[in-house]
């Protein structure tokens, strides 16, 4: 059995498609093709992942246009699970970055004029919510856990989540065609992105069409990653068109937090 048997299960299950993060849909340069072990793909499928447009980033695996899991985030993931709460509209993965209080080294690599005053901005917006996670830039360290890294693309970035170790993801690309909208821009792909890397979902995973104009939502709330509501934020239907978080920007978008983005990662962090 080839991916044709795999495309035609899920959408036999029905599977929720995630779509693209933030204008994300263009893959960086560095993925290649090739065959993936067909129980791969079943496991996939039955995380409640759309497998149909799988790809691989060295030995990583790019599923639905951002999201990166590891090999060793998919051993770890566990069968489907009911979590308790209301659908909110702050949402966070199963896996989050424990160890607090921690400090977060961010190395920025070969950045240079906005992309490097972008992370700066970045990091100092992070570092202003005083949280237990407090980020450290160092373009020169030999183990960061966290590497910034330039691609060529649309505007728009790719991460992932953390893999259930504790530690954030380790790298987040940032499309080199991001800078034509200015270093406001580039420093709110840089902060969502960061988010992803600590396990924040899309604001409006439920409802894309909500920052994008169109699409519907991208699933895996109990499956997967999971989408878990962070209590003390808003049920579906108030809908925060500022947040960093939200699934695409516009050229207005800023990087600063909303009220209720600073309210999950707090309640997080």
């Amino acid at each position: 059995m080839k991916k044709i048997f795999i495309k035609i299960t899920v959408a036999i299950l029905a599977i929720f498609i995630i779509a693209a993060c933030a204008k994300e849909n263009t893959a960086p340069e560095v993925l290649t093709d090739y065959d993936i072990p067909e129980e791969t793909l079943i496991r996939f499928v039955e995380l409640g992942f759309d497998v149909s447009d799988i790809k691989m980033v060295g030995e990583n695996y790019l599923l639905e246009g951002d999201i990166i899991i590891t090999p060793k985030a998919l051993a770890n993931m566990t069968d489907p699970i009911i979590v308790p709460g209301p659908r909110g509209e702050q949402f966070h993965t199963f896996n989050l970055v424990t160890g607090l209080p921690r400090v977060i080294t961010v190395k920025g690599r070969n950045l240079n004029g906005s992309f490097s005053t972008a992370l700066n901005n970045t990091i100092a917006s992070y570092n202003n919510l005083g949280l237990d996670l407090t980020f450290v830039r160092n373009d020169n360290a030999s183990n960061p856990d966290i590497t910034v890294n330039l691609s060529g693309g649309s505007a728009g970035g790719v991460a992932g989540f953390p893999d259930g170790s504790g530690d954030p993801y380790p790298s987040a690309t940032i499309f080199r065609s991001t800078k034509k909208f200015g270093t406001a821009v580039v420093t709110h792909v840089m902060t969502h992105e960061i988010g992803h890397c600590i396990g924040l979902r899309h604001t409006d995973w439920f409802n894309r069409s909500y920052s994008c104009g169109s699409g519907g939502s991208e699933g895996q709330q109990t499956t997967g990653v999971g989408a878990v509501h962070i209590p003390g934020t808003p049920n579906v239907g108030s809908y925060s068109p500022g947040s960093v978080m939200n699934s695409c920007f516009n050229s207005g978008s800023t990087g600063a937090w909303t009220g209720d983005d600073q309210t999950a990662l707090d309640f997080l962090y």
